[in-house]
């Protein structure tokens, strides 16, 4: 189901085709299930802010439970709910938060312009060759979750 604004992505080929053709904007992608409460409420930011980051960041659902997208969420060590993967120029866009993982960011935002701040802190860094940038948001702000990496 998702947000009615945002695009839904149910497919592979959808989300291949969202990666390879957004160009010079963030993609933010974000994998999940439209009855999780925190996806819901991430939902909503995302929603709200679409157009405010419209200028340099394009934002997509990925439906989790859809067969085809499996590849990226076992490529991605997607386990929990929800996780926004960030892309520019089909590149992936890695975030050190202070967290173990840099890949994504696993949660929701605590506010609307705790999300733009992060989005434009990636842009900046895109726009100037990085593929890690710094966490522009302080630790208290930051979701904490005990991660168990599998097959390590």
């Amino acid at each position: 189901m998702g947000s009615a604004l945002l695009p839904t992505l149910r497919q592979k080929r959808e989300v291949d085709a969202a990666i390879r053709d957004t160009l010079d904007k963030v993609l933010v992608l974000r994998f999940g299930r439209a009855d999780a409460a925190a996806c819901l409420h991430l939902d909503d930011i995302l929603a709200k802010t679409s157009w405010d980051v419209s200028k340099f960041a394009s934002i997509a659902l990925v439906d989790m439970d859809s067969e085809e997208i499996q590849v990226y969420i076992d490529y991605f060590d997607i386990t929990l709910v929800p996780a926004t993967i960030f892309f520019f120029n089909a590149h992936h866009m890695k975030m050190d938060s202070g967290t173990p993982d840099h890949t994504k960011w696993i949660g929701s935002f605590s506010s609307k312009q705790d999300f733009i701040d992060v989005v434009e802190a990636i842009f900046r860094g895109a726009m100037k060759g990085k593929l890690i940038v710094s966490c522009p948001l302080p630790p208290e702000r930051i979701p904490r979750f005990q991660l168990i990496f599998k097959d390590v």
